[in-house]
């Protein structure tokens, strides 16, 4: 029940996505509409680019809404090179150039990020570390974003505050004993959340790992600090996982996987993610 009632609810939030998205886009009616009859027409999407796929499950939503039908020749996570056709459309012309910007700003918008993550999985899974997202998301674009960034291979971190409960560096400054402080919130927050401390230093990481955290961030850690935590990690608390964060980008990712780390997390597969170049052409 729970489940199902979870997906309702993430099915009505796309939905609701998609409906305001293109309301933006047509405002109160496309004057192009008001010339000439709708005939049938048929179109593709091209890609004019390289990239990764991502933002099929919300121009899915965007066909049944709009009535028109739409083929894939590519899914979610897959790659493409260009001249690749990713789908054809069909429906009435009336329809297929209303949604046509609509569509290609999910598109472009989700698998240019798909694309960046795709880069930073492929340097780090050799290594066994996990690329976690981060809450660095445009203001109401949170899901979206973060779908994005599941369909290039990483794991979603937390989507918001109520998720798990993370202590940092500016909740530290508040926090007068730490072991204290997460024994009162382990009887307060629900039992299946985790609790992690972001440390900027070995001596911060020590504490946390005294006072029972679930998961430690090394933040703003060069991978020679990394290393130190991971060793003394491994030696006294080897059942506590290790994020690594902080300006962390595609031509240093590989140093930080090699330091034992469980996890990174960076904001970069969304706030840098450049847009790739799709079009859609009408038959």
């Amino acid at each position: 029940m729970g489940k199902n009632r979870t997906r309702e609810n993430v099915g009505v939030m796309m939905e609701d996505f998609v409906k305001a998205s293109l309301a933006q886009d047509v405002g109160r009616g496309d004057l192009y509409a008001l010339v000439e009859p709708s005939v049938d027409a048929s179109a593709k999407i091209i890609a004019k680019s390289d990239g990764v796929v991502a933002g099929v499950e919300y121009i899915n939503v965007l066909a049944r809404l709009e009535s028109f039908e739409i083929k894939w020749n590519k899914n979610d996570g897959e790659s493409f090179i260009k001249g690749d056709v990713l789908a054809t459309l069909s429906g009435t012309s009336h329809v297929l150039l209303k949604i046509e910007r609509t569509l290609l700003n999910m598109l472009l918008h989700a698998s240019s990020i798909a694309t960046l993550t795709k880069k930073y999985v492929t340097i780090v899974e050799p290594y066994g570390v996990k690329l976690l997202d981060t809450r660095k998301t445009r203001p109401l674009l949170r899901v979206f974003e973060k779908y994005a960034t599941r369909c290039g291979g990483a794991i979603n971190h937390r989507m918001g505050l109520d998720d798990s409960l993370m202590i940092k560096d500016t909740h530290l400054k508040t926090i007068k004993d730490l072991k204290n402080y997460i024994e009162k919130a382990r009887k307060k927050i629900p039992f299946t959340a985790k609790i992690e401390v972001e440390a900027e230093t070995f001596e911060i990481a020590k504490e946390a790992f005294a006072a029972g955290a679930d998961i430690v961030m090394c933040d703003n850690m060069t991978p020679e600090q990394i290393r130190e935590v991971v060793k003394y990690r491994d030696e006294n608390f080897s059942h506590v996982l290790l994020e690594a964060s902080g300006n962390i980008s595609l031509e240093t990712i590989e140093s930080y996987a090699k330091t034992g780390v469980d996890a990174i997390s960076s904001g970069s597969l969304i706030h840098q993610a450049n847009w790739i170049d799709l079009s859609m052409k009408i038959d």
